[in-house]
């Protein structure tokens, strides 16, 4: 059986409906009382939004203070609904009645929640001035700006601190209620109609509220996509080059292997010691090459096919400038240098970069002449792939936008250098040094 109210106070324990009241208190302290005079300056916008589009250039810079221009302009509006009602009688008197709505209304651009007392505390003595013909119990000036000063305190904090507002103005307005037994004029009270357009601002607020929430965790959601969608780049170019070095260190450990085993034979009786050193040349040699397999095994797709050729070098490179003409590209290439032997896993990322670089000037350029430089030094090799700007006769491809990235993860893996930056023709520029020691060996 459940507890009652009597016997949950016998043992000491609250009532759910005293837990219910205290959270419905503390949400109202909250909202309306913590720091309810704290200075909070309504900051400017940091664009001029989709409206600074329609104004004339002078004055868009202007635009992001829009917000405080319609808070000045609701201000002047409530002092001028005070003196027109006063008109052909005491204007002065409405005049200053008016000012104190107006101040309140100014007001929620430093301090909101205190606006909303100011607004409220305010409505028995500009009612007192005024009279029971021009509304009762808020005065025409007291009316409008009241029902600014909800909306943009809502606006500016959160819906549920409108919510509290518009439950304290229905009390206020009901408490007033009881203080006029007869209304001589015959004018009602107004503060059904306040309650139902403060109520219909506070709707429009809520809405703004929840489409800027909405609109707030998209662009985060976003950002945190595209993050995602880099990191899942990076590791799949990493991935592509570590298949593809594979075969470049297993043909060199596989040599060594095979150069261990032959080479006691070379030697007349080779002393017990070198062919012990060499049969663990060997043995390391086969162990290594199995732990490579194993690590490819690990990085590769499911639907990964080893290649049949070996991976290309940049003996290869006029059969890939021979494609890309036949795809439409006009490229001319240079070389320079005394033209040398290179390790085979610069040679391949040469061979890669070119690669990706002359296909990233097919999608974005099509039809832009291009030029292919290699550059054998004493340190190292240079690469230069320049491309002009699109001819317009063909549409421009979007690509994935992974070219670049995998450019630059094979130049970091061998500790070299890149830009890639459009030129001041229009086109596009890749340049590339890739580190490697001269050994004085020029190719046959």
């Amino acid at each position: 059986m459940t507890d009652t109210t009597e016997q949950l106070k016998a043992r000491g324990r609250k009532s759910p409906e005293f837990h219910l009241v205290r959270e419905v208190l503390g949400g109202l302290r909250e909202a309306l009382f913590r720091d309810a005079f704290a200075y909070r300056l309504l900051p400017p916008r940091t664009t001029g939004g989709r409206t600074a589009r329609l104004l004339p250039r002078a004055i868009r810079g202007y635009a992001v203070w829009a917000r405080h221009a319609l808070v000045v302009a609701a201000a002047l509006i409530t002092v001028f609904i005070a003196y027109q009602v006063g008109l052909g009688g005491s204007e002065i008197t409405y005049f200053l009645t008016g000012l104190i709505p107006a101040a309140a209304v100014l007001m929620t651009l430093v301090r909101p929640v205190g606006a909303f007392w100011v607004s409220l505390a305010s409505t028995p003595f500009t009612a007192v001035f005024g009279s029971v013909w021009d509304g009762w119990p808020w005065t025409p000036a007291a009316f409008f700006g009241h029902i600014v000063v909800i909306v943009v305190v809502a606006a500016r904090t959160r819906p549920r601190t409108g919510v509290w507002m518009w439950l304290m103005t229905a009390a206020y307005s009901v408490v007033a209620e009881g203080f006029v037994n007869d209304d001589p004029y015959g004018s009602g009270s107004d503060a059904p109609a306040l309650l139902f357009f403060s109520a219909l601002g506070l709707l429009v607020t809520t809405m703004a509220h929840v489409r800027r929430e909405a609109q707030r965790e998209v662009t985060v959601q976003r950002t945190v996509t595209a993050i995602e969608r880099d990191k899942r780049t990076l590791l799949e170019e990493r991935t592509t080059i570590a298949r593809e070095l594979h075969d470049v260190v297993a043909h060199h450990m596989s040599v060594v292997a095979i150069q261990a085993e032959a080479a006691p034979y070379r030697v007349e009786n080779p002393p017990p010691e070198l062919e012990q050193a060499f049969v663990t040349i060997r043995e390391n040699a086969v162990s290594a090459l199995t732990e490579l397999r194993r690590v490819l095994g690990v990085v590769r797709a499911e639907d990964y096919e080893a290649p049949d050729a070996p991976q290309p070098t940049l003996a290869d490179l006029d059969r890939l400038l021979d494609n890309v003409r036949d795809a439409g590209l006009t490229v001319d290439k240079a070389i320079t240098g005394a033209v040398r032997e290179l390790p085979q896993g610069v040679e391949l990322s040469a061979y890669r970069i070119v690669q990706e670089a002359l296909s990233n000037a097919l999608r974005h350029a099509p039809g832009a002449p291009a030029r292919v430089e290699v550059g054998y030094v004493l340190g190292g090799l240079g690469l230069r792939i320049v491309n002009g700007p699109a001819t317009g006769l063909v549409k421009a491809s979007p690509g994935a936008g992974h070219g670049i990235t995998g450019m630059r993860e094979r130049v970091t893996m061998l500790n070299g250098e890149m830009t890639a930056e459009p030129t001041p023709e229009g086109g596009y520029e890749v340049t590339v040094f890739l580190p490697v020691p001269y050994t004085g060996e020029d190719r046959a």
